[in-house]
């Protein structure tokens, strides 16, 4: 655990230069758009360790797999999202001197990601071999409100010479991925060009020919008196940009401002891609600076209007619950149902940067709650529209009839991962595809979007289920064997429960929707049979409600808890404590046989059931299993202590609910996991969003009604959250003594707190004794 980011409720500051830190440093003060995003590498050239990251939202690579191409059914290639031009390049020369901060003494560094305004800002004093001195301040952001736009002011102050300065703005096609399997380059070079104050470069993917155009465009401020520039466009392989030479003055200030467009061509037309980034940045110019700025910081003051969390009393916790509210906001706007959230957002290259079911079952629960609903909806049609692939993944493992399995990893809906147990045996993916459709109709209300998408996607997976099964005469019962549930250091177990309970869900809920949409929509439920042969080969809604009803989900007799998997209570069950603390984490000290035998849990695996299916478990089941499971848990997974923290407020377990909070919150701030460096837990920020409003503020929505259980750690004097529910938007605080229920939409609600009913006029204030 890392502790050098300061304190601060709308800032990450970073004070002070360490290079052995610049690579955390670089995941946490990332900047993106949802279009594309930028990890916080240095402007200026610099030769010390960097990860270098710029990435555009649905341009890959399919990386060959160098291992499993033996078994049948196993993907061909792991999916990359690609480090692309690197746009933000300014070097900067002083009368012959290079500015590099890995061999000039730097002072006064200072770097501050301004969550208020999605900005990020850097300032230092740099000390030359030579001993000249400049002071430098920069600020960038990628645009939310042109979203292919990006800008970059860069600004240098000669303190102890007067002499000759140069500032060379390039765009730099020449880049690597740094877990690439054969150390291969992904881009070929389509087209360059290079004018004065402009230049743009576009490149094209190997294998999958994807076309991506930077252009910028330049402006030069300055004080003082006037500054002469002579500007030299120059283009090279790969590379393209100006060399802008002047003479500076001691004590005087140079500006150069870099306007950036990058475009993909799943944006614009291969043929004019170029000319179209040209045409962006300089429409970027052409509007300015002052005016750029002043529209990003109007527009993310409208984000935190809907989505902000304030928590009085502890610094600490308001600033990490605002940092991954930003990330979240920066890694997805919902805007285009092609693209989805990879756990790296576009932070980093690790897990390939595509998409996972934690985007299902962690951050639709966000979007849900803080965006308008065609924001969540979007996430729903990008499965929709893979369904498919999923069904092809699901043939190539040999199942028939229409039976989907959804991805464990996907770009583009094709199974990408290269890991056996979870290629092959996670399949409660497929649960967190269909319980999503649940969720976001629960939430919504939009019905309609069952007879129109949801239907179908449940058909098919309720098919997979059915064929995964098989039939035990021993057990008088469904069993499936052969799986990987969440836990994921517990591999090719038989029945796990999370899985099984899904299953036998997910079979339920779709012959309800069966009838459902047969009885609102009859002409769209004979399309859908049609389209899907429902019927054509068994009586399958029968043989669903027989599998729901006959499933076996473990649980053990003696202690009443359910059973993680088969075998599980033959372990030594020794507590977490039992470890010794310098074998944390087990993964990189126990052998992964070691791991496999033992009892101790990766992440939630029956209590992430429990908390999905809440609703249908006394609080004395909750804490029978609770308290068995929490002690094996050892929490290596970033997303397992929000789903902890979750339960134990429902619990009243107060002290816990604040641990597990502050764990998942600040993971990434003070590199918990000594993991940072290679890019931020983005889905794991969905469950930090999560722990807060579902945990502390009791949120949950049964049977479309909105009810709130409110509490209040004791480390906190008060705090508040905005949701949005059925067009309402909602503040609400919670205080010692008060809950105040704020309306700040013309909606009005009904809603239940601690199981009492309240209606909540729009524009109403509703307060209530705690």
């Amino acid at each position: 655990m890392r502790d050098y980011i300061k304190k601060d409720p709308w800032n990450i500051i970073e004070e002070g230069f360490d290079p052995a830190l610049n690579r955390i440093s670089e995941s946490i003060f990332s900047i993106g758009n949802g279009r594309m995003g930028q990890r916080a590498n240095f402007e200026e050239k610099y030769s010390g360790s960097s990860l270098r990251g710029s990435y555009v939202a649905g341009v890959y690579y399919p990386d060959k797999t160098r291992v499993g191409w033996w078994k049948n059914g196993y993907p061909e290639y792991f999916a990359k999202v690609l480090n692309a031009t690197n746009w933000i390049g300014i070097h900067v020369n002083i009368e012959g001197e290079e500015l590099d901060l890995a061999s000039a003494k730097v002072t006064n560094f200072k770097r501050v990601l301004n969550m208020q305004e999605g900005l990020l800002q850097r300032s230092f004093v740099a000390t030359l071999p030579s001993g000249k001195q400049i002071e430098v301040q920069s600020t960038r952001f990628t645009s939310i409100v042109d979203c292919d736009n990006a800008v970059i002011r860069y600004a240098v102050r000669a303190l102890n010479f007067s002499g000759k300065l140069s500032f060379v703005p390039l765009l730099d096609l020449n880049v690597v991925n740094q877990d690439s399997n054969y150390d291969e380059q992904f881009w070929v070079e389509i087209s360059r060009t290079a004018a004065q104050c402009s230049a743009a470069i576009t490149g094209e993917t190997k294998k999958t020919a994807f076309h991506v155009a930077c252009a910028f465009k330049l402006a030069m401020e300055h004080d003082g008196d006037d500054v002469s520039y002579t500007i030299s466009p120059f283009s090279q392989d790969k590379l393209v940009g100006n060399t802008v030479n002047f003479t500076i003055e001691q004590g005087q200030t140079v500006s150069l401002i870099k306007y950036v467009a990058v475009i993909s061509s799943l944006y614009a037309d291969k043929a004019t891609i170029q000319t179209t980034a040209e045409a962006s940045a300089a429409a970027a110019y052409s509007k300015g600076y002052a005016t750029m700025l002043k529209e990003q910081r109007a527009a993310w003051a409208k984000k935190w209007a809907e989505c902000d969390i304030t928590i009085e009393g502890d610094v600490a916790a308001q600033q990490a619950i605002r940092f991954n509210i930003l990330q979240m906001n920066q890694t997805y706007t919902g805007e285009d149902e092609r693209l989805n959230i990879g756990p790296k957002g576009f932070t980093g290259e690790k897990y390939g940067g595509v998409t996972y079911w934690d985007t299902e079952a962690y951050c639709l629960p966000f979007y849900l709650k803080t965006a308008d609903p065609q924001v969540a909806r979007q996430l729903l049609i990008y499965r929709y529209k893979h369904l498919g692939r999923a069904i092809e993944n699901a043939t190539k493992l040999g199942f028939k009839h229409g039976a989907a399995l959804y991805p464990m990893v996907t770009i583009n809906g094709e199974e990408c991962h290269n890991e056996w147990e979870i290629t092959f045996e996670e399949i409660h993916r497929n649960g967190a595809m269909s319980f999503a459709i649940y969720n976001y109709i629960n939430h919504t209300g939009d019905v309609d979007y069952l007879a129109e998408y949801g239907l179908e996607v449940l058909i098919a997976i309720s098919r997979f289920w059915r064929q995964r099964v098989q039939w035990s005469e021993r057990r008088k019962g469904y069993v499936m064997l052969g799986v990987t549930g969440p836990n994921e250091y517990e591999n090719n177990v038989n029945n796990n429960w999370y899985t099984n309970l899904l299953a036998q869900w997910t079979l339920n809920y779709t012959r309800e929707c069966l009838a459902l949409v047969k009885e609102s929509n009859p002409v769209r439920y004979t399309e859908i049979a049609e389209k899907t042969h429902l019927g054509g080969h068994e009586d399958e809604l029968s043989i669903w409600a027989d599998v729901a009803a006959k499933i076996v989900l473990p649980r053990d007799n003696q202690t009443g808890v359910f059973i993680q998997h088969d075998g599980f209570m033959d372990k030594e069950l020794l507590p977490m404590t039992a470890i010794p603390q310098g074998e944390y984490p087990i993964h990189k000290h126990w052998s992964w046989d070691r791991i496999l035998r033992s009892c101790y849990i990766k992440q939630a695996d029956v209590l992430q059931g429990i908390y999905t299916f809440e609703a249908n478990y006394d609080k004395e089941t909750l804490k029978r299993n609770f308290d068995f499971y929490e002690p094996l848990t050892v929490h290596e997974s970033s997303l397992s202590p929000c789903i902890h923290s979750i339960l134990a407020s429902s619990l009243g377990y107060e002290e816990l609910a604040y641990k597990f909070y502050l764990r998942t919150a600040r993971l990434d701030l003070d590199d918990y996991n000594h993991d940072t460096d290679d890019g931020l837990h983005i889905t794991s920020m969905a469950g930090t969003w999560m722990a807060v409003v579902e945990g502390f503020g009791g949120v949950r929505v049964r049977e479309g009604g909105l009810q709130l259980n409110p509490s209040l750690p004791k480390q906190w004097q008060a705090y508040s959250f905005r949701i949005t529910f059925r067009k309402s938007l909602l503040k609400i605080t919670v205080k010692p003594d008060v809950i105040c229920i704020e309306n700040e939409s013309d909606v009005g609600i009904e809603l239940a707190v601690y199981g009492q009913a309240h209606n909540v006029l729009g524009r109403q204030v509703l307060r209530l004794p705690r």
